[in-house]
């Protein structure tokens, strides 16, 4: 009798930390490129987002089940690479081969090189409004913010 909401989290953008505290060094030097071949999708929502929709799930009584919380614009790992770039006025032409990603990751480069291609489309039906949907304003803000 009790309700469960479920999020399935996207990678997490914030200003310190998480992943894109992890690409941020490589990427101020000019040394950041896609991964792989880069076809990969690469869900994320922005820290906002997920505070916010944690939040509009808690107050939301009919909100039950399963709900994706990444952000609505999907994008592959290579525009993902090339907005951060364009973001922090770098390159972005040193990518990282698949076969470097396994041999130094082992079955963690699966995470990188999988990807997943995730719909918010209960989120959406639940009446969430995203601050940040797309991927160049959300980094704009972030790196404003760090």
């Amino acid at each position: 009798g009790m309700r469960v909401a479920l999020l399935r989290t996207a990678p997490v953008l914030a200003p310190q930390g998480g992943v894109l505290g992890r690409l941020l060094p490589p990427f101020r030097l000019g040394l950041g490129g896609r991964l792989g071949s880069g076809a990969q999708w690469m869900p994320w929502i922005h820290i906002d987002d997920q505070v916010a929709l944690i939040d509009h799930l808690l107050q939301r009584d009919d909100c039950s089940g399963a709900f994706n919380a990444c952000a609505p614009h999907q994008v592959r790992n290579a525009e993902f690479t090339r907005t951060l770039a364009r973001a922090l006025h770098r390159p972005a032409v040193l990518p990282a081969p698949a076969w470097a990603l396994r041999l130094a990751l082992g079955e963690m480069s699966v995470l990188l090189l999988g990807g997943q291609r995730l719909s918010p489309r209960r989120t959406q039906d639940a009446g969430f409004a995203w601050r940040q949907p797309t991927l160049a304003p959300a980094l704009a803000q972030l790196l404003h913010s760090t």
